[in-house]
């Protein structure tokens, strides 16, 4: 029996995906249609992040908006012509598009919407129409057990449904994260606290509606993390810094080299101006901001509703997109906090092959001696 076989499907709604791993969206371009239809061909669930996607387009300084709908409706129709797999989209509530990049995503028949940075009490109607035709689930990413509570109530009571999944996101994340500093290395809000007590939620709210998929998320690494997380109740997980040192990730070569260069003291965390903490590996520019320096830019758009653009130091967005495109002297990237461990670069299949054989030796290990 191969190693896929022995990983357990994952199942949202009438979705099955032949492995349980979702690849996590990664903003301002590192998760395009390269990455996910790479990952989804390979059986996981491959995630296009429509966040500011628009900034890449060679006009975004005319028209924000247009170009963020027409760069994410293109990469969609990309991802779809590469692969007849599993293609999801990672969307912020924080955005100030979020309901049009949601509407771009259900028109081209994204399989789910990962929402995040916010509570998704806002959906597009086709969503809650069933005879709109539309097959996409909606999973939002929680970081606490009150909020998998509180949107569920709201679905429930106002939507008069709940959502087909929800992945909880711990703090051992990359990126924005859903805790105060304080909490991140609090093991009251470790990963392993947090998910049980969202399982324990979601059960509520299962009866007629058939099990709700949980997915674990933040600081997951290898096939044994997987066969842990599965383990204590999880569906399936939720990976981004495994996926960027990938061939297929649509990041520059010196983005995907900074993770491989990265030591665990390279890891740090800042405070973004969007108002929340967020973990990156610490180079120059964040030094020079965390030394006090302004970095002149414009604000071409307020694209995130959080983001104090008139008092930031610098833009988020830009400086992201500039280290996207492989520039990390004007500018930093997002990771997860096991980052160190990655020592090179390899194909979106080698990865997903290691997972496999990772989890499958961590299942032998646990089986009672024959």
């Amino acid at each position: 029996m191969s190693f896929a076989n022995r990983m357990p499907k994952l199942r949202i709604g009438d979705l099955e995906i032949e492995k349980p791993i979702i690849q996590g969206g990664m903003g301002i371009g590192v998760s395009l249609s390269g990455l996910a239809a790479a990952v989804a061909n390979e059986g996981g669930v491959g995630v296009i992040s429509g966040t500011v996607i628009g900034m890449l387009e060679p006009d975004f300084d005319k028209d924000f908006g247009a170009a963020n709908k027409r760069a994410f409706r293109r990469e969609m129709v990309k991802a779809r012509r590469m692969t007849s797999g599993v293609i999801g989209v990672n969307l912020m509530v924080a955005l100030t598009d979020y309901m049009d990049m949601f509407q771009i995503a259900i028109e081209e028949g994204a399989d789910v919407v990962f929402v995040g940075a916010g509570l998704p009490t806002v959906v597009p109607d086709a969503i809650l129409n069933p005879s709109s035709g539309a097959r996409t689930k909606v999973v939002p990413i929680v970081s606490s057990p009150r909020a998998a509570r509180v949107i569920f109530q709201y679905w429930k009571k106002h939507f008069g449904r709940i959502p087909d999944g929800v992945v909880v996101e711990g703090p051992l994340a990359g990126g924005h994260l859903g805790f105060s500093r304080e909490q991140i290395d609090d093991p009251e809000y470790a990963l392993e606290k947090i998910l049980p007590e969202v399982l324990s939620v979601v059960k509520n709210f299962e009866g007629d509606n058939g099990s709700i998929p949980v997915i674990a998320a933040g600081g997951i690494f290898t096939g044994a993390d997987i066969h842990r997380f599965l383990q204590m109740g999880a569906s399936g997980v939720q990976m981004a810094t495994r996926f960027v040192t990938t061939h297929e990730c649509d990041a520059a070569p010196e983005f995907k080299e900074a993770y491989v260069r990265c030591t665990r003291d390279d890891l740090v965390i800042i405070d973004s101006p969007v108002g929340l903490p967020g973990r990156a590996i610490r180079n120059e520019f964040l030094q020079d901001v965390m030394g006090g320096k302004k970095m002149p830019y414009k604000c071409y758009w307020h694209c995130l509703k959080s983001c104090d653009y008139k008092g930031a130091p610098y833009c988020i967005c830009d400086a992201l997109k500039k280290a996207k495109l492989g520039d990390l002297g004007k500018g930093f990237a997002f990771a997860g906090a096991n980052t160190h461990l990655v020592d090179s670069i390899v194909s979106v299949k080698e990865l997903m092959d290691r997972l496999a054989a990772e989890h499958q030796a961590a299942l032998d290990s646990a089986l009672p001696d024959s």
